[in-house]
This record gives structure tokens, C-alpha cells and sequence, in this order.
């Protein structure tokens, strides 16, 4: 038997509807995070063809995505709300209507039996009738219901419309003004873009092209980083051979930015004080001659994805370390050209990436993240030579974490606030000297960046 005969073998055995059912089961639980989870299980599964594991990932993500539409769909049928069903019939029943609502090729027969026949495999044999009744008649009716006016309710109408907690809705609402509210919702929700930056100390981008096409990979520049192009087409990206051999990383546009608002001289020591998984230290480090990189982060888990990646893209100028960045490091004191600190934030900016976020994230949280970005950069801060730079950065679209913060650096630490204007891509304004980008802003996700130099 050849391999690809006992690949394909392996891959018709497997149920990938059962795959997200465990997916999801698995991120009920509160301290899982969806892209970690789903990344796992593609992992474990990546003898699966193309269209098995493209079909896992839009399942999953997609229907965590929806939960709070879909479970209001579903108690517009049901007779049982979905609060009290067990966690296993709410997930095969969620995972299901979002296929009969937004997966246009998916036959509904499909849909009702596997999801039946699921309801029996894992022993609930007696919900199986119920499954069924519920889905058939979601399925008659087109997935319609009656939504809640906009007008009257126009929080729980934007909660449901795109499954963001009204809590989180009201957030928002007070942190812009309506017409922004809704488009940072909608952002959320728009096609994925993956970005990658060339390892230029390995290859130029036009021989990086070149590979990525022999592996059936397209590959797009991007106007204003020379470094950097947009990938389609690619199937299990870490096992691409490119991949493997560093020749790129996975780097969002935002993230390059905050490189391209660093601008390192080629000698510059810099030191990013929360570094993992690495992406901003690889892409800095790549811009240097003889100067260094050193990445830190709190724990040997983050070291270890960080180096993890720098010994992929081969960068020897980066060095890491195990450091609290709330605990003021006396040796590094004015010994940084340029502190990066991209800080631990609510990632309200990411919520499109990782769906949980925006069902686990709490104001106590977000006052608790607030005051312990204002202690790192306390810290962090005394690292930058005279007249070096700061760069503060977060990807989070919430005023208290970004632009209060840049109030009180300027109120508590000698640092000083630079325009950004002829810095970054002529189409994004910064008048303020930040830069705000919304999620789905110019294809990227949410992020905030400003910098400083010490006075």
C-alpha cells in the first residue's frame, strides 16, 4: 500500500463534524483560547485533505464566532433554551445551524443526520428525535426569526446582529460614536488576510515568490513595505517547505508597522520587553547590521516560542531572557536605543482572530490591565538611552488602554510624543502622533501604536 493510498485512507475514516464538535466542548471551558485549541487540532489532523481541514477551521471558528446569534436562533424553535441543554446537544445544535445559515453548499440533509447520528454516538440517544426537530424545522423556516428592533433596542439589536455581548456593545458605544461602533463589528467579521514577511537576510522577496509558487502558494506585494506580501492559495502553511526553512514569517501589516515606527539605525540595541511569540524582535532584528535584539518575556514557555522561531529564521543577532517586566532591571537602565513595548492588553483589536475574547473579557480585567501596562512601562521606560525611543503598542481599540495611556506617559515619564506623519503609508492619518487602526481598517486587525523619545 502506498503512503498517499494509507493517507487518503486515514482521512476518509475521519468524522471532521465530530473534530469541531470536540473543538468547541473543549472551549467551554473560560481559560481556552479558540486559536490555540483549533491550531491543536489541525496539528494532530494534518493527514486530512485540503478541504477536510478548511472545512474543520470554518466550522469551528465560524460557529464561535455566531454563538450568540445562532443560540437565538435556536430558542426561536426550541422549547428548551439553550441555556439549559447539555453542553454537548447546544454545541452539535450551534454548529449546526451556522452550516444551514452560512454554509450555502452544505446539503441540509447532511446537516440533520450527522448531527442526529452524532446526538447517538455520544450517547444521548434519547435527544436524538429532538436534535432532529429542532434542525428540520430551522431548516424549513431558512434559519429566519424576528431580530430585535433596531430602534428600540439598538444594543441587544447589535448583539445578535454580530454576536457581541451586549455588554461588550455598550463598551464600545462609549468608547466611539455609532457609525464606528458598527463598522469595528463589521471588521470583525471580514475575509482574513495572511500576511507574511521575507527573511531578507536569507532571500530577496522576488526569489521568496518564486519558492512560494513552486508550492502552488500565490503571492502579492504590499504597497509601502518592500518586505512583505499577501499568500493565498497555501494549504497547511507550517508544512510548507518555505516555512520550514525560514525563509518567512507570519507577520500581520500592523505588526510590521510598529517595525517601520521603530526605525532602527543599523547598530541600534534594542530590547522588547514582552516579546512572544517573537514576530516584532525577528522583524526589527532583520533591519539591523551590528546591532542586537534582545527578547523578553515573563515566562520559559514564551522564551521557548520565541526561540523556537528565531532558530527557524536562523536571526543571530537576537538574544532572550526570562524577565518580569513589572521588576526594573538595573543592568539595562539607558542601555536601549529602542524599548518595544507591546504590551498585554485586552485584545479587543483581535476579537475577528480569537473569537473568546469578546465572550471572556470583563471592565475589572481591563481596569486590572491598565494598571499593570502604566507598572511595566514605569519600568521599561528607564531602559531607553537619552533621546532613544519608545514604542508603546496594544491591539486593542479601547481608549483607557491607549490613548489615556499615552496621556500618562507624557503626564508621569520624560518622554516626549512624535508625529507619525512621514513614517507610516500616506493613507493613515496620524494627527494625534498614534495611530488607531479599527478591525478590518485597511485590511489589518485592531491595533494602537505610538512612540516617544526620552528627553
Amino acid at each position: 500500500m502506498t503512503k498517499d493510498k494509507t493517507t487518503k485512507d486515514m482521512a476518509d475514516s475521519v468524522n471532521e463534524r465530530e473534530i469541531v464538535l470536540d473543538i468547541l466542548l473543549e472551549l467551554n471551558r473560560p481559560e481556552a483560547m479558540s486559536h490555540l485549541v483549533i491550531g491543536a487540532a489541525l496539528k494532530k489532523y494534518q493527514y486530512l485533505l485540503k478541504h477536510q481541514r478548511s472545512f474543520i477551521t470554518r466550522l469551528a471558528q465560524g460557529t464561535l464566532e455566531r454563538r450568540i446569534e445562532l443560540d437565538y436562533i435556536i430558542n426561536q424553535y426550541s422549547k428548551t433554551p439553550v441555556r439549559k441543554m447539555k453542553p454537548l446537544i447546544r454545541s452539535l445544535l450551534e454548529m449546526s445551524v451556522y452550516q444551514l445559515k452560512y454554509m450555502d453548499n452544505v446539503p441540509v440533509s447532511a446537516v440533520c443526520n450527522e448531527a442526529v447520528k452524532l446526538a447517538g454516538k455520544r450517547h444521548f440517544v434519547n435527544l436524538k428525535g429532538f436534535v432532529n426537530g429542532v434542525l428540520r424545522n430551522i431548516a424549513r423556516n431558512d434559519c429566519t426569526c424576528e431580530y430585535p428592533d433596531q430602534k428600540k433596542e439598538p444594543v441587544k439589536y447589535l448583539s445578535v446582529r454580530y454576536s457581541m455581548p451586549e455588554e461588550l456593545v455598550a463598551f464600545f458605544k462609549k468608547q466611539a460614536d455609532d457609525t464606528t461602533v458598527e463598522s469595528i463589528l463589521a471588521g470583525f467579521y471580514k475575509e482574513k488576510t495572511t500576511y507574511i514577511r521575507c527573511n531578507t537576510k536569507k532571500l530577496t522577496v522576488e526569489e521568496l515568490k518564486a519558492h512560494l509558487l513552486s508550492e502552488n502558494i500565490q503571492a502579492e506585494a504590499v504597497e509601502g513595505l518592500p518586505y512583505a506580501l499577501k499568500i493565498t492559495g497555501y494549504d497547511y502553511l507550517l508544512a510548507c517547505e518555505s516555512f520550514q526553512r525560514g525563509e518567512f514569517f507570519v507577520q500581520d501589516i500592523s505588526s510590521m508597522l510598529a517595525g517601520e515606527l521603530a526605525s532602527p539605525a543599523p547598530h541600534d540595541r534594542i530590547i522588547d520587553v514582552c516579546a512572544a511569540p517573537g514576530g516584532k524582535s525577528m522583524n526589527v532584528a532583520l533591519k539591523l547590521t551590528d546591532g542586537s535584539v534582545e527578547a523578553r518575556d515573563l515566562t520559559e514557555y514564551k522564551i521557548g516560542l520565541i526561540e523556537e522561531n528565531i532558530a527557524r529564521v536562523g536571526n543571530e543577532n537576537i538574544i532572550t531572557k526570562v524577565s518580569d517586566a513589572t521588576v526594573l532591571d538595573k543592568k539595562a537602565i539607558e542601555k536601549a536605543d529602542i524599548v518595544i513595548a507591546d504590551l498585554p492588553c485586552s485584545g479587543l483589536g483581535v476579537i475577528g482572530n480569537k473569537s473568546d475574547i469578546k465572550y471572556n473579557v470583563t471592565q475589572n480585567q481591563i481596569d486590572e490591565l491598565v494598571e499593570l501596562q502604566r507598572k511595566i512601562l514605569k519600568q521599561v521606560s528607564k531602559y531607553v538611552k537619552q533621546g532613544g525611543k519608545l514604542l508603546y503598542s496594544t491591539c486593542t481599540v479601547n481608549r483607557q488602554e491607549n490613548d489615556s495611556n499615552v496621556k500618562w506617559i507624557q503626564d508621569n515619564l520624560p518622554f516626549k510624543l512624535q508625529s507619525l506623519n512621514g513614517i507610516v503609508p500616506e493613507q493613515l492619518k496620524c494627527e494625534k502622533g498614534c495611530l488607531q487602526i479599527y478591525p478590518g481598517q485597511y485590511g489589518m486587525d485592531g491595533f494602537f501604536v505610538s512612540l516617544f523619545i526620552r528627553e
